[in-house]
């Protein structure tokens, strides 16, 4: 890191050489595949419920919100706002499901219910989701530290990579576990921190930034008409609650967290924790956001070296200023959002406290990414090597394999950073994956149970329908414009909420018509 101080790097050496440390230490215990996935089932629901939060609040947030909160308003924060309803579903349905059922497998259950197709394709949809989830992390960590470097992107995603691989690999779940308590604390911390800072270079100080954020719209939670074309606030919440019940009922990072916890009821309290904590911290984001906003349009000149910066970045290579100025000028706030508190960072963070906070959006990416390494592993394992490859397998050669796929899910997340070089917005492209990915596995999940007479032939037509209809609402906008009456006429954002509903109401549908 050879523009940082060296106190600085000396602070960001001495975190990374402590979460290796962790690994070595839990590396001890890991003698099985079950003290690898669940930690033995001995975590207290507190510790688990910080992990599920630092899970949740990962360097999408850390720089994905405030990027967001500075080009646009606070539309996104209804994402937050759904999640105590998604969350008692979890608690009353969920996690006393998974709790009984025993398997460390989200999965496991619908190969039961539907056959074994079933459970092989909400294991792609998860795996495909997760590889989506670790790329936008693994970009957004490399975005900010590029800008406090001047390194390559690639380089350092493949470095941060390498040393999330190795602890994760040696210490498993409980490693897991307990470096993410400290990183939601570190990140915590560091979100505070960024926000004194900023308030702190505004003229007039919070006043300031409430007057500008007014006058110019940023604390909008989006439009309340019932708009489903544009990113309403019905929008952003109905997409938000059906992200948040596949994360707390379908995603194997949530699910295999309850399995850790020592009780169905230490498990329970995990959720409302996670809860608890997230929502008011989700908002501190947004505020940090709106802050920088008005920071930085009282500082025009300093605007304008981003938009110079985002404009070069666009174009190739050696483009002449001219067309660099020209780029620039067209640039909207919400084109380069993802910049700006990079930017406030290296220019106005104190030494030795821009080393902590370059250490908390680490800690914020490593335990999101860490956490779907080791879920990845762990679906991999149970649902197709113990399925399909290995199902005499001995708990030597499980656990040679969670070592395994751990190792290389963190390498394949890396190249899907790599892919994401480019795009716009951070949270943007995180939510339009996730919500392609996730929306058939859902939608299966819950016609299971909501529909106890669907059998296995509904399911399959049901998901088939669901599938064709996720399809044609990402890529129709390929449709040449003279069949644009054929194009999906909904926001990106309802594709899960549309993928879940089609899937589920055609699966219940073909059961109730079989019966009459």
């Amino acid at each position: 890191m050879k523009n940082l101080p060296v106190i600085d790097i000396a602070v960001i050496v001495i975190y990374l050489l402590a979460m290796l440390v962790v690994g070595v230490w839990f590396s001890r215990k890991n003698k099985s595949s079950e003290q690898f996935t669940t930690a033995s089932g001995l975590i207290p629901g507190w510790a688990v419920g910080l992990s599920l939060y630092a899970t949740f609040l990962s360097s999408n947030t850390f720089l994905g919100v405030p990027g967001k909160a500075f080009g646009s308003n606070w539309n996104a924060l209804v994402f937050s706002l759904s999640m105590p309803l998604a969350a008692w579903a979890a608690v009353k349905y969920f996690v006393p499901f998974y709790r009984t059922i025993g398997g460390v497998s989200a999965y496991t259950h619908l190969e039961h219910r539907f056959g074994s197709w079933a459970r092989t394709y909400a294991v792609v949809c998860f795996l495909l989701t997760q590889l989506a989830r670790m790329g936008s992390i693994f970009f957004g960590i490399a975005l900010s530290l590029q800008a406090l470097t001047g390194f390559d992107m690639t380089t350092i995603m493949v470095v941060t990579g390498i040393c999330i691989v190795i602890y994760t690999v040696m210490g498993g779940m409980e490693a897991v576990i307990w470096t993410e308590v400290v990183q939601g604390v570190l990140l915590t911390f560091g979100g505070l921190l960024v926000l004194y800072l900023v308030v702190t270079h505004i003229d007039g100080g919070i006043s300031s930034m409430v007057n500008i954020g007014l006058a110019d719209g940023k604390f909008s939670l989006g439009s309340f008409d019932m708009d489903f074309v544009g990113a309403s606030f019905w929008v952003i919440l109905l997409y938000g609650f059906f992200i948040n019940l596949n994360n707390f009922g379908m995603d194997q990072n949530y699910v295999q967290r309850y399995h850790t916890a020592t009780s169905a009821k230490e498990a329970a309290k995990s959720v409302w924790l996670c809860v608890k904590i997230y929502i008011p911290i989700s908002l501190l984001f947004f505020v940090i956001g709106s802050a920088l906003y008005a920071y930085y349009e009282q500082n025009p000149a300093l605007t304008e070296t981003i938009r110079l910066q985002a404009a070069a970045e666009r174009l190739p290579a050696g483009a002449a200023q001219a067309e660099i100025n020209s780029l620039a000028g067209a640039l909207q706030a919400e084109d380069y959002g993802d910049k700006v508190m990079p930017h406030f960072m290296v220019n106005k963070l104190p030494v030795g406290l821009l080393g902590l906070v370059i250490s908390a959006i680490m800690a914020a990416a490593m335990s999101t990414i860490s956490s779907g390494m080791n879920a990845s592993a762990t679906v991999f394992t149970e649902d197709i090597y113990k399925r399909y490859i290995r199902p005499d397998s001995t708990n030597k050669q499980s656990l040679r394999m969670l070592f395994i796929a751990t190792g290389v899910f963190g390498m394949l997340g890396m190249v899907a950073g790599v892919g994401m070089i480019g795009v716009q917005s951070i949270l943007d492209v995180w939510w339009e994956l996730s919500g392609i990915f996730a929306g058939g596995m859902l939608g299966l999940f819950l016609l299971g149970l909501i529909s106890k007479k669907a059998g296995n032939s509904d399911a399959i037509i049901a998901v088939i329908a669901g599938v064709l209809a996720i399809l044609w609402m990402t890529f129709s906008y390929l449709i040449p414009e003279q069949y644009d009456y054929l194009r999906y006429p909904l926001h990106a954002n309802m594709i899960i909420v549309v993928g879940t509903l089609v899937i589920s109401l055609v699966g219940s549908g073909l059961a109730k018509m079989r019966r009459v």
